[in-house]
Parts: C-alpha cells; structure tokens; sequence
C-alpha cells in the first residue's frame, strides 16, 4: 500500500501524458480526417462531385493506412517523424504516427456517418436549388452530427489503446507505466491500477458521447 501512495504522482504525469498525446492528436486528426470523409462521400459516382480518381486515390490510401498495425506504423514512418518534429521519441515522437493512423480512422468513419444521411433530403433541396456547397455543410453534416460524434468518440478510444502501444517506444502515458513498472519489474498491483485507469477512462468517454449523441438527435 504504500508502494501505491508513493506511486500516486507518478500515475497522474502518465495519465497526464496520455491525456495530452490523445488530446493534441485528435484535434489534428479530426481536421485532417472529416474532410477527408466528406470527399469519400461527395466524389463518389451519383454524388454531388462524382470523381472516380480521386475517390479512388483516397479509398486506396485510406485502405493501405489502416492496414498497417499502430506499432509497425510509428516504426515505419520514423524518418517522417523526425523531420516534423525533429525525434522519434516521447510525446512528440509519438504524437505524428498517433495523428497520420487516427486521420484515415476518422474519414472511414466519417463516410459510414455521411452515408447514413437520407439521400432523399439531399435530392429534395437539390430540388429547391440548394447549392452544393450548402448541401455539404447545412445539410449532409447537420444532419449526421450524432453519428460524427459517435465517430469521434471511437476515434478517442482507439486513440487511448495507440498511447498504450506508443509506450512500449518511450512515448511516456499509462503504456509506459505498464510497461516500465507493470511488465519489466514485474509489478502485478501497478499493471492492475494502469488497467482501471484506462477502463475507466474508456467507459466516461463512451458515456459522455453517447449522451451527446442523443442530446444532438433530440435537436435535430
């Protein structure tokens, strides 16, 4: 027990660095991932600007990215890395591979979320003389504000298991905490304590965009 309280400090700077890692990512992530998503949808045939090269460009590039497992992502792109921010190593390090395997996530997601709007709303105000333009942002994406938060809310939880692996490289977070303390010296009670935290953080993440979720459906 009193490992544990002398471990306290030491569990909030790595919650802190977890927070920090998913936080700054997916802000990056989710600018570069939603108009992404909304391409997949619009240049696709029968749409509002159908162009097969370039849904075909993206779909293909989407598709390669997230085929590749997070660990062997951040390893490859390592060169990449260091010219964005100079190391491959801690937060910063870990921040680039987080953004470049969460941007593709969140357009795929985006796209299933875009998809899901009815497609007769759109060709009734087609019908009224609605821009395209107007169609994409007052219609396609109010619309689908309860399956984009959705979206983003797996996103975030997908984000919380890539820190954990980025630990494994020196990227700080509850990852490395498990790591260092949990695995190598072989500390059962810091590995279950890393645990709950991240199941609890999961489950307040979850819950809070479900309820945003329904609070943006009752609106609509």
């Amino acid at each position: 027990m009193e490992r544990l309280i002398e471990m306290i400090p030491v569990f909030g700077q790595s919650l802190q660095e977890t927070v920090i890692m998913v936080g700054f990512s997916l802000f990056i992530a989710t600018l570069i991932g939603i108009p992404l998503g909304i391409l997949l949808v619009i240049t696709q045939a029968n749409h509002l600007f159908p162009n097969k090269f370039i849904y075909h460009t993206l779909n293909t590039i989407i598709n390669i990215v997230r085929s590749l497992p997070f660990i062997i992502l951040m390893v490859a792109i390592i060169p990449f890395t260091e010219l964005i921010v100079g190391t491959s190593i801690g937060i910063e390090g870990a921040i680039v591979p987080l953004i470049v395997y969460t941007s593709p996530y969140i357009s795929r997601l985006m796209e299933t979320a875009l998809h899901d709007v009815d497609r007769g709303v759109i060709e009734a105000y087609q019908a009224m003389g609605a821009s395209r333009s107007q169609i994409i942002f007052r219609i396609m994406l109010r619309e689908a504000r309860p399956g984009i938060v959705l979206c983003l809310t797996i996103a975030t939880i997908g984000l919380i298991g890539a820190t954990a692996m980025a630990g494994a490289v020196g990227a700080g977070g509850l990852g490395d905490l498990a790591l260092r303390y949990g695995y190598q010296q072989w500390d059962i009670e810091v590995m279950i304590i890393t645990v709950i935290i991240l199941v609890v953080l999961v489950q307040l993440i979850q819950s809070l965009g479900n309820w945003a979720a329904r609070k943006l459906k009752k609106s609509a």
